[in-house]
């Protein structure tokens, strides 16, 4: 007679780590990564070098500090420090996102566990904590580098490193608003926006969020890698999409939102790299697509009804809370389950 194991679930192997996963979400972050040194030169790429060393060593040091095993060889460390200084602007002064990263590992990670049991994305958390407490500097957005103006162009914003925005003298000359600030302001300024300078990159904004091509590129790549789920991105982006149209038409220009509202600030950052996370996103395929409807609906209504032109970081930490009551009330059929009918069994 055949011999049979017992033992306990999960039965199902896989083969991926978490340090693998991880290391897939750098790669697919590459591309913003290289668009942000051609946008905003070499500060940017200071800026986010800074940005992850803070974020390995203060999980490095927590470890430490409380006699745990040390995690930081699984790279989620590497991957919040980077996200989170895609999110900030290249005027920011060398503190800010030091600072940024440490929150987000050691209040947002580490103090409640570690990888896999924080209540929110640490990345998105850290921004809404660097925009409550640096709000001018946050807002600050400075016009992309021109190459042809050679090593001065290029290292002009380390001018920022202690002063910030300040630092480069007359702000209302080098500062510019982001495309999203025009979202309100009727729909032939709408009109006039660049459209294929949002799209490629050479605009006003945060480093990471400015090419939208870049972030695609990335996204598509994790989507083709199966490292993310496909739902939370398209639903996400397509009810974005949607209310835009919607509020267009209202405005007597039904597509003149649609693109802009994609192409502008952070939403595609956020929908393919954060909105994705699989501590903070729900268990189910259903859920996902509430969660997803979730992200756009309270991302367009900032967006176009709130005080913050951007609405993407909101929309993300306030999913990111209601994500375990969405997978208390969608729970999937356990496996042999039989609906139990009036007549019995069906």
């Amino acid at each position: 007679m055949s011999q049979y194991i017992v033992s306990s679930s999960p039965h199902i192997a896989n083969k991926r780590t978490v340090s693998g996963i991880m290391l897939e979400v750098l790669i697919a972050l590459a591309p913003a990564v290289i668009a942000s040194v051609i946008f905003y030169g070499f500060y940017a790429l200071f800026l986010e070098i800074l940005s992850v060393g803070a974020a390995v060593g203060t999980e490095a040091l927590y470890n430490r500090v409380m006699k745990r095993d040390q995690t930081v060889k699984d790279c989620s460390a590497m991957v919040t420090g980077l996200l989170l200084a895609l999110n900030i602007p290249v005027s920011a002064p060398f503190y800010v996102p030091v600072i940024g990263s440490a929150f987000a590992i050691l209040f947002v990670k580490m103090l409640f566990g570690g990888i896999g049991k924080n209540f929110a994305n640490p990345a998105i958390t850290a921004r809404i904590f660097l925009l409550l407490a640096w709000a001018s500097v946050m807002t600050s957005f400075v016009k992309p580098i021109l190459w042809s103006g050679g090593a001065k162009e290029i290292f002009k914003y380390f001018a920022c490193i202690v002063k910030g925005p300040s630092g480069l003298g007359d702000v209302a000359a080098v500062t510019s608003a982001t495309p999203l600030a025009s979202l309100r302001e009727g729909a032939e300024k709408v009109k006039d926006l660049p459209l294929l300078a949002m799209f490629l990159g050479n605009t006003g904004g945060s480093l990471g969020e400015t090419s939208a091509l870049a972030v695609l590129l990335g996204g598509v790549y994790l989507i083709i890698r199966r490292i993310i789920d496909w739902r939370v991105p398209t639903v996400y982006l397509a009810t974005v999409a949607l209310f835009a149209m919607i509020y267009g038409a209202a405005k007597g220009a039904v597509g003149a939102y649609i693109l802009p509202s994609l192409l502008g600030g952070g939403l595609m950052l956020g929908a393919f790299f954060m909105a994705t996370d699989y501590a903070t996103s729900p268990n189910t395929k259903t859920g996902l697509v509430v969660y997803a409807v979730g992200l756009g609906l309270i991302t367009s209504l900032i967006r176009f009804f709130g005080n913050y032109p951007e609405g993407v970081s909101f929309a993300i930490l306030l999913m990111n809370i209601v994500t375990p009551f969405i997978d208390k009330f969608i729970r999937p059929r356990p496996f042999g389950f039989v609906k139990q009918g009036k007549g019995g069994a069906k």
